[in-house]
């Protein structure tokens, strides 16, 4: 009998590459909505669950997976902050992530959000769209190969992002507690205050770890950083307190920020407020109404066929594995220890 996978958070446009790349024959069922405190009840019948960023695998939804007699619960993703991994643990729920997809993908987009705001594309575009061919003082730029950027993270995806600016010219420095050797030949390792002070774009890559590293971007930050500066996010939005970057874009203390996340994101990606309908959070409103020095998209980094395809590849092989008894590697989440009882 074939192994029944639930996937949740499938985008249409994407269906077909779960059946192309299904070499295993799982049976499965394909669900457009994010795992939400409504919908768990779809897994009943489903021998694993495959979630997304942002799908709501609590607690509540955990128990009842387990109830349905599911043991592996897997996130195509590379953060698996939205599994409740104490819970996890205590059901005896296996849990395993994709840890690379493509970090192409995501530097790709941190370099088209700061090079925009860096030569104000947005602003201009959207003047001439409405058929104003005026040159106003704001278009007046600055070129990337008189610019530094400092990328605080330097793992694959910022290493990328560290070759795809030194083939535009830039300057590079770098800020990790990690200095693998790849990171050295790109970037000029300095410590973090330093960097911030000579920094003409700060690009963020750092994993979030809940109850540690919240608002690591605060005021005291970016005050540390060097005036007129460009920020990019698109790492995690828990990072970085929007309010003090909002504070920062109305003082001129930083000329703009781009973001592919916000914090507690769930409330409103995927969702559609356009009809004026109240809006979750007055902060982050108030920061996106900064349009166009502030850019803001939805978590769409990963949203290319290169990543989308291997997300789905590892993913699949992340349950070949699991079936098989062997190691998932780096694949694998580590848990704590059940609670006891």
């Amino acid at each position: 009998m074939a192994f029944k996978i639930i996937a949740y958070g499938v985008e249409p446009y994407e269906e077909h590459l779960y059946s192309e790349l299904n070499n295993y024959g799982y049976e499965l069922t394909l669900v457009n909505d994010l795992l939400t405190a409504d919908n768990g009840d779809l897994a009943k019948g489903h021998d694993g669950v495959l979630l997304f960023v942002n799908c709501l695998a609590d607690r509540a939804n955990l128990e009842k997976f387990n109830e349905y007699g599911i043991k592996y619960v897997f996130t195509r993703t590379a953060g698996f902050n939205h599994i409740d991994l104490q819970a996890a643990s205590d059901l005896g729920l296996k849990v395993a992530r994709v840890p690379a997809y493509s970090p192409n993908a995501i530097a790709e987009l941190a370099v088209y959000l700061g090079t925009s705001l860096l030569r104000h594309t947005v602003y201009t575009t959207g003047r001439t769209a409405k058929l104003n061919f005026t040159v106003t003082e704001t278009m007046f730029s600055h070129e990337v190969h008189k610019c530094t950027v400092g990328i605080v993270g330097t793992g694959n995806i910022g290493c990328v992002e560290a070759e795809l600016y030194k083939g535009l010219g830039a300057k590079l420095l770098g800020y990790d507690i990690f200095q693998s050797d790849r990171a050295k030949k790109l970037v000029d390792f300095k410590e973090l205050d330093e960097l911030l002070a000579e920094s003409d774009i700060v690009s963020l890559h750092l994993p979030y770890f809940p109850g540690k590293n919240e608002n690591f971007v605060g005021e005291e930050f970016i005050s540390k950083m060097k005036d007129g500066a460009i920020l990019i996010n698109t790492a995690r939005g828990e990072i970085v307190d929007e309010a003090a970057v909002t504070k920062a874009i109305k003082s001129g203390k930083l000329e703009g920020f781009g973001a592919d996340v916000l914090t507690d994101e769930a409330r409103f990606f995927g969702k559609d407020f356009s009809d004026g309908s109240e809006f979750p959070d007055e902060t982050i409103k108030e920061l996106i109404e900064l349009y166009p020095k502030v850019l803001i998209t939805p978590h769409v980094a990963a949203m290319t066929d290169v990543a989308v395809s291997n997300m789905i590849s590892t993913s699949y092989d992340n349950f070949n594995a699991a079936l098989k008894g062997e190691s998932l590697g780096r694949a694998e989440v580590e848990l704590p220890e059940p609670a006891a009882k």
